[in-house]
């Protein structure tokens, strides 16, 4: 996600706190949020596939089990 849309909803953050959003903005908000919620799962997603657990006997399995 671009440094551009992190400044609009920061911005709108801001808006909706001292003066409220209007019935455009509100949407515009919900929808870079959305996509924001999107982009961090997917690095979340990508972290944790990356990611192994080792048991007590050295044994490495995966966090996230990959379908079959």
């Amino acid at each position: 996600m671009d440094k551009a849309k992190i400044d609009r909803i920061n911005f709108l953050a801001r808006k909706s706190k001292s003066e409220g959003l209007t019935e455009t903005e509100k949407e515009e908000q919900t929808a870079l949020r959305n996509e924001y919620r999107a982009f961090m799962l997917r690095g979340f997603m990508a972290t944790a596939s990356n990611t192994y657990i080792v048991d007590e006997n050295g044994n490495k399995k995966k966090l996230i089990k990959e379908d079959e």
